[in-house]
């Protein structure tokens, strides 16, 4: 074994892994196919709740590794390649959630269900194309650009598995963080014992709310993505709502009675919230938008080298073949070629046989549809591999690559007519599987950078990866839907509508739905002038709607910016119906920030999302300062595989968990089953005590006390900073 000489960053005319080719250790067995495909299932869930609500994830790749190396140790000792293999099928889940929660939810906000077959399948497709588009690259990205491509995440997490098969532990960090945000979590979310979301509206700034969301989740990310990035994003917050909002209250004001689309309430009786929904949100997505194709840009001389290199080396015939040493063998040519077909013709059958509901098209647009996913998925994966091989996966700029696609897409079907809604779903149907195809070739990269380093036999991390992609996509579109569904509110508003003769932007979706033993007719309304962006509820009786259903996903809970990216550019371009103003003001923010010379994506996310999610993920930034200061090497003193990044990882994991569990609770309906999980209701009785005894002082209900809330929440901080200070044993 080259134990000692091993270095991850040795030259490549001198490199030689961890494990050399002539040595054969077990590696693809069936405790690690188990552990893997677990793992996949359990952060592809927890990367949906993260996303959906923070707009950010993180990989997930160095957490399973060192989850990996203690689940395995109880059954006996394993090998490093062993553990290679569990955190490669298990990051896939992570990658396919992350192109899912991009794209997909903005079914929803284009007034189409979210079913959950449609959802495996789509996750199943673009993530499988995704591997497959890798293998023919893997010898020369991967191999031959060792020293130049550095694929920071998987090297790091090589260093991981490395330090775990010498006798390194970080695991229990990790569960340290899983523990303590886990009892945190369920104390605030199941016994209600504090605020979720302290607020306070200033009364000198009307229009403005300074509030935190004060998870163990956006702590986590904070501390993960670094000061520098979460103080830009906060920065982009606090324009939105102590600038722009209390600008739009102030001049709102001369018009008292008058709504300015796209509200329907006039400005001075509009809450914070509602200012956000209405106006920043649209200045936010055009943000979003504008920041994307910059980042696009800025990499496309990247974009170009990668296209024309892949398709050299393709043609060069040094793709995908066996070689003769173990650490050489791929999946062959031929299976990339049968399984590229093989996806094609499944793309076509999903398309024309199940196609979304109200959404129908015709045989020859579905294999235009899939056809456009191959070309544009075998670019973008191209791209999406070299990117991450440079700057990593954080850095990969899925969501412009994902943008263009659209509006290449978009641009077709408006010059062919196809304008009306089927087609905005299937517009979305290729965006969504060559994002998520993209994700996931940057996490399959380096996931075989690692198993390069480490001395992995390529072939078989290939088929983990396929089975990985699998086990996560069983569980995304529950995920999805649970959120959905658990957050979703039926709020009673009363608004006139003539259902004979609707706006332009308001559809019957459905024409009974029952709600509380009543029947009603189903809206849905997009880009209306005289009612707001969602679904209600409309009672025949009154000639009027009387219930506004707001969904879970896109709610302040749950704003999934990115799918509303979507969603807006899709529905702009296809049907014109934009607040171009608004929009526009959002680009020229961006622009004027790129002309200051700060990269404008963190800012433009931060200004589309909540004030509440920024600020709790900016506290996590502060923690990490805080805890770098006086340390060797400054802002780069904490490395991937620090402990305070790993206890930041289990606080990530800690409220995705729990998060979740609370949100399963919701669905089942009944307020007493979280009591239930132990003999003769123990559990129900300790929460009611600590309800009773927590609640009504002298101080008032300390339950619903912001000043409460913000302590308990910088004593997990504390903790956090704690751990980042403490070393690893």
């Amino acid at each position: 074994m080259a134990s000692k000489a091993w270095s991850p960053t040795a030259k490549a005319d001198e490199f030689r892994p961890y494990i050399g080719a002539e040595e054969s250790l077990s590696e693809f067995t069936l405790k690690t196919v188990v552990f893997g495909m677990l793992f996949g299932v359990l952060f592809g869930a927890v990367t949906v709740y993260v996303g959906l609500r923070a707009g950010l994830t993180v990989s997930a790749s160095i957490p399973i590794a060192v989850l990996s190396i203690t689940a395995l140790r109880a059954f006996g000792k394993a090998t490093i390649l062993e553990n290679n293999m569990v955190q490669t099928i298990g990051s896939a889940g992570e990658s396919v959630a992350s192109g899912v929660i991009f794209t997909l939810p903005a079914l929803i906000f284009l007034g189409f269900p979210l079913e959950y077959s449609r959802v495996f399948l789509l996750a199943l497709l673009g993530g499988w194309l995704g591997v497959l588009f890798m293998i023919p690259l893997r010898r020369q990205l991967i191999v031959k650009e060792h020293g130049n491509l550095v694929y920071p995440e998987g090297t790091a997490c090589a260093d991981v598995l490395v330090a775990g098969d010498r006798g390194g532990s970080f695991a229990g960090r990790v569960f340290w963080g899983l523990g303590i945000g886990g009892l945190y979590t369920v104390l605030k979310n199941s016994f209600g014992l504090w605020k979720g979301q302290p607020e306070y509206r200033p009364s000198w700034l009307p229009g403005s709310s300074l509030r935190a969301d004060i998870t163990s989740e956006y702590l986590g990310v904070g501390y993960v993505i670094g000061a520098k990035v979460a103080g830009v994003i906060f920065a982009g917050g606090v324009f939105s709502w102590f600038v722009v909002m209390p600008a739009i209250k102030f001049f709102g004001s001369l018009a008292p009675d008058m709504a300015l689309y796209p509200s329907t309430i006039p400005i001075p009786k509009m809450s914070p919230d509602e200012l956000w929904r209405s106006y920043v949100r649209p200045m936010g997505a055009g943000a979003v938008a504008a920041a994307g194709l910059f980042t696009l840009m800025r990499t496309m001389p990247t974009i170009v080298s990668a296209l024309g290199t892949g398709l050299k080396e393709l043609g060069a015939g040094s793709g995908a073949k066996g070689g003769t040493q173990r650490t050489e063998r791929d999946l062959s040519m031929t299976t990339v070629v049968a399984g590229s077909l093989a996806l094609l013709a499944m793309m076509w059958a999903l398309l024309t046989f199940k196609p979304v509901p109200g959404a129908e098209t015709g045989m020859f647009s579905n294999l235009v549809a899939a056809l456009f996913v191959m070309v544009f998925g075998f670019l973008f994966v191209t791209v999406s591999s070299r990117i991450c091989g440079l700057i990593g996966t954080s850095a990969n700029p899925v969501s412009g690559m994902t943008i263009a696609t659209l509006m290449a897409t978009c641009a077709m079907f408006l010059v062919l007519r196809w304008t009306g809604a089927a087609y905005s779903a299937l517009a979305l149907t290729i965006g969504g599987v060559v994002c998520i195809a993209s994700a996931n070739a940057g996490a399959t990269s380096q996931d075989l950078k690692t198993g390069f380093l480490v001395g992995a036999t390529p072939v078989r991390q290939q088929i983990g990866l396929v089975l990985g992609v699998m086990a996560s996509a069983l569980v995304i579109g529950l995920t999805l839907i649970l959120m959905n569904t658990a957050l979703s509110q039926f709020t009673p508003v009363q608004i006139p509508v003539d259902v004979a003769h609707l706006s332009t932007g308001v559809k019957v979706e459905q024409e009974s739905y029952e709600h509380a033993g009543k029947n009603f007719v189903l809206l849905n309304a997009i880009g209306s002038r005289d009612i707001p962006d969602g679904k209600y509820l409309y009672d025949p009786a009154t000639k009027q709607i009387e219930i506004q259903w707001v969904q879970g996903i896109g709610s302040d809970k749950a704003a999934a910016p990115q799918a509303r990216l979507m969603a807006t550019m899709i529905n702009g371009i296809l049907n014109q119906r934009l607040p171009w103003r608004l929009v526009l003001l959002g680009v020229f923010l961006v622009v004027a920030i790129e002309l200051l010379g700060v990269r404008s994506l963190a800012f433009a996310v931060g200004s589309y999302l909540s004030i509440a999610t920024t600020l709790a993920i900016f506290t996590g930034g502060v923690v990490r300062w805080l805890a770098e200061r006086g340390t060797e090497g400054g802002d780069s003193a904490e490395s991937e595989v620090s402990p305070g990044s790993l206890y930041a990882t289990g606080l990530i994991a800690a409220g995705g968990i729990f998060g979740l569990l609370g949100m399963v609770l919701t669905v089942l309906g009944d307020p007493n089953f979280k009591y239930h999980m132990l003999p003769e209701n123990v559990l129900g009785r300790v929460g009611e005590h600590l309800a009773a005894a927590t609640a009504k002082t002298a101080f008032g209900d300390v339950t619903q006390n912001n000043v409460v809330a913000v302590v308990l929440f910088l004593l997990l901080a504390l903790s956090l900073y704690k751990s980042a200070r403490t070393k690893l044993k």
